[in-house]
């Protein structure tokens, strides 16, 4: 796609409203591409390991999302930046805490504790939501939205052990557990903080976001290169670079903005739940990793939760 067609894709305010006029249902498309774009990002993740150091993936990934968003709405976000100017303070935090700092807390606690606690753990931004969404803005949770909640969690439980559910059992605390929860709760802080931009176009709001999680993750960088763990990429890890800033830094960021502007950031949520399924499915077609049961069985229940909490909410 040339340049020039891309921007005229993207000329609307809200561009991904050329894909379906219910919101709904083009929030479910958006939301489950982000899934799907995240899912992507932790095959990515096994992949780069040897192929260059992490901090600096997260500063190369902010800034390939900025020169993106630049290159196709430029004439947009000069046009409208100053609808934002008043939010300046609010948008840098949230792009800070919510896109450089979660990436760092992130890779660092991969390297102490195990992909299991970590699936776990991600499970929990949707109750983060939920909860969040309760004291701060009082959006009731209903008894249903709960069972929709544990079902997909539990779909998580099952795929990140294997289908070994005893292995829960066996779990220990570590540091790294304690950073990934800290990490997701900023998520579900950046999540809830959405709201207050829902008449704003994703593209706008994005950019300004990926420019302030560009900038905050620069430090990261320096330290990581000042400490010795610093790797240019290799030819191959600028190929799977490019994939991470096209796929889980560019268009799940926006499909996600788009998503929760449609249904709500407690909605939402529980969209992330599939990242783990898809991140497993993704694994077997493209790492080589065997296809078992429980794929297709955490699969099953995180839909389910899904659609049951969207069938109270709808009804």
């Amino acid at each position: 796609m040339s340049l020039a067609v891309s921007r005229a894709v993207f000329r609307r305010v809200r561009p991904i409203d050329a894909l379906t006029g219910n919101p709904a249902l083009r929030a479910y498309l958006c939301l489950t591409t982000t899934a799907f774009c995240w899912g992507c990002n932790a095959v990515f993740a096994r992949l780069s390991v040897g192929e260059m150091s992490p901090m600096l993936i997260v500063t190369l990934r902010w800034l390939g999302a900025v020169v993106l968003i630049v290159a196709i709405s430029r004439r947009m976000i000069v046009r409208d930046w100053r609808l934002l100017r008043e939010h300046w303070p609010r948008l840098i935090m949230m792009g800070s805490l919510g896109f450089a700092v979660f990436n760092a807390l992130f890779y660092v606690s991969a390297h102490s504790t195990t992909a299991l606690n970590l699936g776990i753990i991600q499970g929990a931004i949707p109750v983060f939501v939920l909860l969040g969404g309760l004291l701060i803005y009082r959006t009731p949770v209903t008894l249903v939205q709960v069972t929709g909640v544990i079902m997909t969690i539990s779909g998580v439980c099952v795929v990140a052990s294997a289908g070994e559910l005893q292995r829960l059992t066996e779990l220990s605390i570590n540091r790294g557990d304690y950073l990934m929860t800290f990490a997701c709760l900023l998520y579900a802080g950046y999540a809830l903080n959405l709201r207050k931009f829902a008449d704003i176009s994703p593209l706008l709001l994005f950019a300004v976001l990926a420019a302030a999680a560009f900038v905050a993750s620069i430090p990261m960088t320096i330290t990581e290169y000042a400490t010795g763990g610093f790797q240019w990429p290799t030819a191959r890890g600028w190929v799977i670079m490019g994939l991470i800033t096209l796929l889980p830094s560019f268009v799940a960021q926006i499909t996600f903005i788009q998503g929760v502007s449609d249904i709500g950031a407690g909605r939402a949520g529980l969209f992330v739940n599939l990242v783990p399924v898809f991140a497993s499915v993704l694994a077997v077609a493209i790492v080589g990793e065997a296809f078992r049961w429980y794929h297709a069985v955490s699969l099953a229940l995180v839909v389910l939760g899904i659609a049951l909490a969207e069938r109270r909410t709808r009804s």
